[in-house]
């Protein structure tokens, strides 16, 4: 899968946000350009006892949601946790899978923020960008903003906004389980994130693309520091 290298990642923060601030020009809210065939997953574990990073991208069909195409990669992190720059310190892993993935899915969806963050990019739009994709943000919980509340059947939604600016929605997908944060992360509109998250759900808080790429990548983190201890 081709990736599009827009900037280095070893730099200090105070450059990673106006790199943010210049790549959030970029990011687009526009309906998906063709019919939905393939959705893919994404989800990064981290090592408690080393730097290492671990990171799994799943490709599903769409709508059965048949498993047709995974990868996984290891890396040393080296950007810090700063709330509000994940994608410099999880991006690195993420595109070294991706890099292993033969065919772009149509969308993809990311454990994290899309345009539901301070300054418009998080991971799923930031990632977007970079793989020239759709993509969704679902995460489990706020970055920003503001929202009512969410009604506890299955399918309740509430905008969340920011400044009067709507920036994503809060989406309940099982009835009386904390909802999740879903954006658009870039080339998708929230109303079609909003309806992929749900169309993927089966049973389980997180989308299944989301839910199966934390199962994977677990498992992987698991396997690498069981082989060393």
């Amino acid at each position: 899968m081709k990736i599009h290298q827009l900037h280095p990642w070893d730099i200090p923060y105070k450059e990673a946000i106006t790199i943010q601030r210049r790549l959030s020009k970029k990011i687009r809210e526009i309906p998906l350009a063709k019919p939905l065939k393939t959705i893919a997953g994404a989800d990064v574990s981290y090592s408690r006892k080393s730097h290492d990073f671990y990171a799994a991208v799943l490709v599903f069909t769409f709508p059965d949601l048949i498993l047709v195409d995974e990868a996984m990669a290891c890396q040393k992190v080296k950007f810090p946790y700063i709330a509000g720059l994940l994608t410099f310190r999880e991006g690195p892993v993420l595109i070294k899978a991706f890099r292993k993935i033969r065919k772009k899915p149509d969308v993809t969806m990311f454990d994290g923020q899309g345009t539901a963050h301070p300054r418009g990019i998080g991971l799923a739009s930031h990632m977007g960008l970079i793989l020239d994709c759709p993509t969704i943000g679902c995460a489990k919980t706020r970055l920003v903003g503001i929202h009512a509340p969410v009604a506890e059947n299955r399918g309740s939604t509430a905008l969340l906004t920011d400044q009067g600016r709507v920036i994503g929605s809060v989406l309940r997908t099982r009835d009386h389980v904390k909802p999740v944060f879903v954006s658009s992360g870039h080339a998708i509109t929230l109303a079609e994130a909003l309806d992929l998250v749900m169309a993927c759900c089966r049973g389980y808080r997180l989308p299944e693309p989301i839910r199966q790429a934390h199962l994977a990548v677990n498992r992987l983190r698991i396997e690498k520091e069981g082989s060393l201890s």
